[in-house]
C-alpha cells in the first residue's frame, strides 16, 4: 500500500468514528443507550439493517464465492422478501404495541421469565461467536498483508468499534451505518468498474458475461432439489426463509435496528426496503467476483491465493510438487490468454464460438483439478491449516490491480463492513445482557444511572470476549458459510419459540421451555454427528420441532390436569 492509500483508509475510518460519536452525543439514559431515541426514518432503518447483515465476511467471502462457484449463492436470499412480508404483518405490530427494548422481553409477556432468559442465552451464545468471526475476517487481511500478530490485530480492529458503540450505544450504531453503507456500496461499484475496464479492448460487459457464462458462472437459479446442496432454489425459498424469519424477527442485532424507528410505518418500510434491495445488492457482490474471474481469464492468476499457506509449503518436502502444479497452471494461463486475446474480436457480439466455449470449459476443469491438488498439498504440509482460499481472491485483486488511492477506499469498505456488523452485535449483546438478564434477574432495584454505567461496561466486556474468541478462531470452508452455519444451529429453536408464542395460543411456558431444550439438543446432534452441509434445513426443522413438541407437551399437561381434577372430586 502507498502513502496515499493509507491516508484514504485512515481518513475514512476516522470519519466513521467521529461521525458516530457526534451523532449520539445526547444519549444520557440507559433506555436511549440500549434502544436509541426511537426517532429513525425508514431509510436509516433500511440502511442500518443492510449494513448490519453486510459484514466484512460478505465483502471477503462472497466475491470469492462468485469467483469459484458463480452466481448461484444469490438463491440463498430469495426467501428474504417472503420473510420481510411475514414480519411486517405479524411481528412488528406486537413489538410496537408492547414497546419492548429487546425481542426476548415479549416472551416474558407471553410465557414467563424463564423463557425470556433461555432464549436470551441462546442468542448470546450464537451471536457472541458470530461477532468474533466478524472481527476475525478483516483481521485476516492485515495479518496476511502485513504479517501482524492475529491477537493484536483483532484487538486493534475491535477497539474503534468499542469506542463509538460505548459512547452512543444503539443510536451511534444506526447513524454510523448510514455512512458505512455509502462507503460499502461505492466500493463495490468501483471494484466492478475497475475489473471491467481492465479487460482487453473490445471486451465489454456482454462479452465478459459470455466468457463467464461458458463455465456456468452466470447461472443464478438451480431447480434441482437436494437436501445436501447448500444453494438451490428450494433451500433459498424454504430453508433460508426460516433463517431470515429468525434472524430479522428474533435476533436482537436486527430487531434493535428497526425498534429504533419513529413509528410502526417507518419500521415496516425500512424492513421491506431491506428485503427487496438485498437481492440486487447480493447479485452485485457476486457479480464483482464473477468479473474478477473474467479478469483472470485475460491476466495471470496464481494457482493458490492464500499466501500464508503457500509460504508454509515452501519449507516442506511438498514444495517441489507444488511448484510443478504452479508451472502447469502458468502454462495453462498463457495458452488461455493467447487464445482469448486472438478471439477478442469475435466476442464483440457477446456470443462465444462453440469451439472457444468448449475450450474454456476444459481449461476451467483443468484449473479446478490443479487447485484441488494444491489444496491437498497444503493440507499435507500443514495438517492444522484450512486449505481453502476463496476468501483471499478479492483481497489479492484489490492489493495488486486496483489503482493507488482506490486501494485504500476498498480496504475502508471492508473495515466499514466489519465495524457495522460488530457494532450492531455489540449493541445487541449489551441490550440483551442488561435488559433480559442483569436488570431482570440479577440486580433489579438500582437507579437508571447504575444501569447506564453497567451498559457501557457490558459493551466493553463483550468487546473483550469477541477479541479473545476471534484470536483462537479458524477458517471454515468459507467465512460467510461459517456465520450461516452457526446461526442455523440456534435460529430454528429460537424461531420455534417465537412462532409458538405468536401462533399457538394454547401452549404455556413449561411446555415450550422443555420443547426448546429437546429441540436444541436434537439440532446440535444432527449438526455435529450427522450432516453439516444440510444446515439450512435445520432452521425449519428446529422451528417445527419446538412447535410440535410444545403442542403435544401442553396436551399431555392439560390431560394430566383434567385427570387430577377428576380425582380430587
Amino acid at each position: 500500500m502507498t502513502l496515499v492509500d493509507w491516508v484514504v483508509l485512515v481518513l475514512a475510518l476516522a470519519g466513521v468514528v467521529v461521525y458516530g460519536i457526534w451523532k449520539s452525543r445526547h444519549i444520557e439514559s440507559s433506555k436511549d443507550f440500549l434502544a436509541g431515541k426511537r426517532d429513525l426514518p425508514w431509510w436509516t432503518i433500511g440502511l442500518s439493517i443492510m449494513a448490519t447483515q453486510a459484514s466484512a465476511i460478505t465483502f471477503l467471502s462472497t466475491p470469492g464465492q462468485g469467483f469459484a462457484d458463480g452466481m448461484e449463492f444469490a438463491q440463498f436470499y430469495f426467501g428474504m422478501p417472503i420473510a420481510m412480508l411475514i414480519l411486517v404483518t405479524f411481528v412488528l405490530p406486537v413489538y410496537y404495541r408492547l414497546r419492548v427494548t429487546t425481542a426476548y422481553e415479549y416472551l416474558e409477556h407471553r410465557f414467563d421469565r424463564r423463557m425470556r432468559t433461555l432464549t436470551a442465552l441462546l442468542f448470546l451464545i450464537q451471536r457472541g461467536v458470530a461477532a468474533a468471526i466478524s472481527i476475525y475476517a478483516p483481521s485476516i487481511i492485515l495479518c496476511a498483508v502485513f504479517g501482524w500478530n492475529l491477537a493484536l490485530t483483532n484487538a486493534l480492529m475491535a477497539l474503534f468499534v468499542i469506542i463509538y458503540t460505548t459512547s452512543g450505544g444503539s443510536a451511534a450504531v444506526s447513524r454510523t451505518q448510514e455512512l458505512q453503507m455509502s462507503i460499502m456500496l461505492g466500493g463495490l461499484i468501483l471494484a466492478f468498474i475497475i475489473a471491467l475496464n481492465s479487460l482487453p479492448e473490445g471486451v465489454g460487459l456482454r462479452e465478459a458475461w459470455a466468457v463467464a457464462g461458458a463455465t456456468g458462472k452466470t447461472q443464478v437459479i438451480d431447480w434441482s432439489f437436494d437436501v445436501r446442496d447448500r444453494y438451490n432454489l428450494w433451500s433459498g425459498l424454504l430453508g433460508a426463509t426460516f433463517l431470515f424469519l429468525s434472524y430479522f424477527g428474533t435476533d436482537q442485532s436486527q430487531v434493535g435496528r428497526y425498534l429504533s424507528g419513529k413509528s410502526l410505518r417507518e419500521s415496516r418500510v425500512g424492513l421491506l426496503f431491506n428485503g427487496f434491495v438485498k437481492i440486487p445488492m447480493q447479485l452485485l457482490v457476486l457479480g464483482v467476483g464473477v468479473m474478477v474471474y473474467v479478469f483472470f481469464q485475460f491476466n495471470p492468476a496464481p494457482l493458490y491465493f492464500h499466501e500464508a499457506n503457500r509460504a508454509a509449503v515452501r519449507t516442506t518436502p511438498y514444495e517441489v510438487a507444488f511448484r510443478e502444479l504452479e508451472a502447469r497452471n502458468d502454462s495453462l494461463a498463457r495458452l488461455k490468454q493467447a487464445v482469448l486475446g486472438k478471439a477478442a474480436a469475435e466476442l464483440n457480439d457477446g456470443q462465444l464460438p462453440p469451439l472457444l466455449r468448449t475450450q474454456l470449459q476444459q481449461w476451467d476443469a483443468e484449473r479446478k483439478a490443479l487447485r484441488q491438488q494444491a489444496e491437498a498439498l497444503v493440507k499435507q504440509a500443514s495438517p492444522g491449516a484450512d486449505p481453502k482460499d476463496k476468501d483471499f481472491v478479492f483481497i489479492h485483486f484489490i492489493l495488486r490491480y486496483v489503482p493507488v488511492g482506490l486501494t485504500g477506499l476498498m480496504l475502508a469498505m471492508i473495515f466499514c463492513a466489519s465495524w457495522s456488523t460488530t457494532a450492531s452485535e455489540l449493541s445487541a449483546l449489551t441490550a440483551t445482557s442488561v435488559s433480559d438478564i442483569y436488570r431482570r434477574s440479577i440486580v433489579t432495584d438500582r437507579d437508571d444511572t447504575h444501569y447506564f454505567r453497567v451498559s457501557r461496561w457490558f459493551t466493553v466486556g463483550w468487546g473483550v470476549f469477541i477479541v479473545l474468541f476471534a484470536s483462537y478462531a479458524d477458517l471454515f470452508e468459507n467465512l460467510i458459510q461459517a456465520v450461516n452455519m452457526i446461526g442455523s444451529v440456534f435460529y430454528g429453536t429460537i424461531l420455534g419459540i417465537f412462532f409458538t408464542a405468536f401462533f399457538v395460543p394454547t401452549v404455556r411456558g413449561t411446555a415450550v421451555f422443555w420443547a426448546a431444550v429437546v429441540s436444541q439438543c436434537v439440532i446440535l446432534t444432527l449438526f455435529l454427528a450427522v450432516d453439516r452441509d444440510a444446515y439450512l434445513w435445520y432452521n425449519p426443522l428446529g422451528c417445527g420441532l419446538v412447535m410440535g413438541i410444545s403442542w403435544l407437551w401442553q396436551m399431555i399437561l392439560n390431560r394430566g390436569s383434567v385427570r387430577q381434577g377428576r380425582a380430587e372430586k
